[in-house]
């Protein structure tokens, strides 16, 4: 059985207070809800990499939206998660009675600035990140 990759990322995601002085509890997967309270951040695998000689250990790549009511509001969120996942190693989380690890991180592509088209006027920067998680 394929464990959920944004599941587990999530679950370890809010237990880091880095990150969620930032936007608390809003982390949301796969994208932002309508009408959500900004700041906060959304995420979702667009692909990567599965070994086939180590099935245990998937490198999904991550797409992060940080979102904010400003374009500096956004890039807090950015790097307040920058801080937590580059260059990370050898994290753990249990869910129920599993325990996870996320063996490592790296920034894909940099934090992007998204001008806003939607009617919200929400700001955002976009990220990538490659995770390596053992399931």
């Amino acid at each position: 059985m394929i464990a959920d990759a944004n599941a587990i990322l999530r679950a370890w995601l809010v237990t880091q207070a880095d990150l969620t002085d930032v936007v608390g509890q809003r982390l949301y997967v796969p994208r932002l809800p309508e009408g959500a309270t900004l700041p906060a951040l959304s995420f979702a695998i667009r692909g990567g990499t599965a070994n086939p000689h180590i099935p245990p250990l998937p490198e999904p790549s991550f797409q992060f939206d940080c979102w904010g009511t400003t374009p500096q509001e956004a890039r807090e969120v950015y790097r307040a998660l920058y801080t937590i996942l580059q260059g990370l190693q050898n994290a753990s989380i249990t869910i129920g009675a599993t325990t996870y690890a996320i063996k490592s991180a790296i920034e894909e592509v940099q934090g992007q600035d998204i001008q806003p088209v939607d009617p919200m006027n929400y700001h955002r920067v976009l990220a990538f990140f490659s995770i390596t998680i053992e399931v």
